[in-house]
This record gives C-alpha cells, structure tokens and sequence, in this order.
C-alpha cells in the first residue's frame, strides 16, 4: 500500500507540474488523454488523479473544452508560500539596511488605499518611539505607497483614490491625484521613491518596490528619518534602499534555501563560487 501511495503522489506531481508547464498552460486546458502523454502514463491512471487533484481545488476543469488547467487553489498555495518566504528572510536585509544607515526600516505591503506595516526593524541605540507593526499609511502620501503603485497604470491609480481626500498631512504632499501621477512617473524612472516632508513635517523617506518570482509588486522596503539627520544623504539612501528591495526580490524568485549575504554599501550581493 505504501508503495501505491507513494506513486499516486508521484504521478500527481507529474501531473500538476505538466499543466504549469508552456505546453500545458493553454487557453482551453489540457484534455485527459494530452495530459497522459505528456507525463506518460496510462490514461485511466491520469483522469483518476485528475478527478482527485479537481475535488482538491488543485485543478480547474473547463466545461465547454472538458480541458484541465491549474486551480486556483493552487495558487493561492503559491501565494502564501511567497509571503510566508518573504516575511522569513526580509528580517536580515532589514537589519543590514539599517546597521548601514542609522535608520528606521520597514517591509509594508498595500492594503486598499492605505499601506501597513508587517515588519520592522530599528536601531538598536535609538529609543523605540513607536510600534509600527500593525499600522497603516495613507498610500498617497507615503514613500512605500507610491513604490507599491509602481505597477499600476494611471487609471487603476485614479479608481484607486478616487475617494480619498488628499488631506496635507506634510507641506510637501502631494495636491491631488494629477500630482501623485507626476511624482510617481519620476519614481519609476529612479526605480525607487524619495519624499520631502509628505507624510508629516520634518520627516523624509525613501522607498521600492519588492518582486515576487511572477515579477509583481508585492511588498515595499522603506526607511524614514527626520530631515535634519537624512536630508542631505537621502538620494544615496534611497539606491540603498532599492539596492535591499532588489536582494529581497530576488530571493524570492530563488529556489528555496537559496541565500547570499548583502551589501548595502555597493548594492550587491557576493554569492559563492
């Protein structure tokens, strides 16, 4: 019995990573008989697992095209493995980053038209003022808000914020969506994010954007400081900043277990070998 387990599992690996394969990723999905020549095996076999990968959510059935494709379940699976990896090593870039520059950094993530803050690090010589684990941002106003829109078009931005009020919550903020826009298409063209005195005065704060292996925008990594102390050395900052979103992104598109010290000071990683 353990033996036939064992290759029920196997045949359904076969199977789920034939229909995530280019050959398998058609429009109409992959009828039985395709499926059990492309991992070669008896069809009888495939349309059993088949039928057991679809009442699990793995797969999807098409009921025009009797074709098979990937679930939806299964991508949700995929998506929280991202974030379960993400949020386990973001912790060490984020401490790096801020033994380098003296400063508060953080790892947010969009929630609607705000920002929230899932992780966390600061200097150990500076006194805790704040917990920012939890806390949400307006996304117009802050640096990691407009690094996570990075990816989003000029209309998807105005659906986004066609309620909010773009209260001045700092001189420097933006008025109104057309100048979000602007500010946003400077951004893209840096790669990352400054703001001066946006999200309340005296503050600065450079940001960018985190990419998932599927290259999206699924995280910002953010530093912020009064502008007394950083706002001279804000623009190295932030290609620092951009330098450990970049590490962190591709970390995440790395197979598991795949780690390589980062350097802050050059914007690079020294791999072995």
């Amino acid at each position: 019995m353990a033996n036939e387990g064992s290759t029920s599992l196997n045949r359904a690996i076969d199977i789920l990573i034939a229909l995530g394969s280019p050959a398998g990723t058609t429009q109409r999905g992959c009828g039985v008989g395709e499926v059990a020549r492309m991992v070669d095996r008896e069809k009888s076999q495939v349309s059993r697992t088949l039928k057991t990968l679809a009442e699990a959510g793995l797969v999807d059935r098409d009921p025009e095209t009797l074709g098979y494709r990937l679930g939806w379940r299964l991508f949700t699976l995929a998506e929280s493995a991202g974030n379960q990896r993400l949020t386990a090593v973001a912790p060490a870039v984020l401490r790096t980053l801020v033994a380098r520059l003296g400063e508060r950094a953080h790892l947010t993530v969009l929630q609607g038209d705000h920002v929230m803050t899932v992780l966390s690090e600061q200097p150990s010589a500076r006194i805790q003022v704040a917990d920012w684990v939890g806390r949400c941002s307006p996304v117009n106003s802050t640096s990691s808000g407009r690094a996570l829109l990075m990816q989003h078009s000029d209309h998807e931005v105005r659906e986004l914020l066609a309620d909010v009020q773009f209260v001045a919550s700092g001189p420097g903020a933006p008025r109104d969506v057309d100048d979000l826009l602007a500010r946003l298409h400077q951004a893209r063209l840096r790669g990352y994010v400054l703001t001066d005195e946006e999200f309340e005065p005296g503050l600065v704060a450079a940001a960018a954007p985190v990419l998932d292996a599927r290259r999206r925008i699924v995280a910002a990594v953010n530093i912020s400081a009064p502008k007394f102390r950083l706002g001279k050395g804000l623009n190295a900052a932030g290609r620092q900043v951009k330098a450990a979103a970049d590490h962190l992104s591709r970390l995440l598109a790395a197979p598991a277990g795949t780690s390589a010290p980062f350097d802050p000071q050059h914007g690079r990683d020294h791999r072995a070998g």
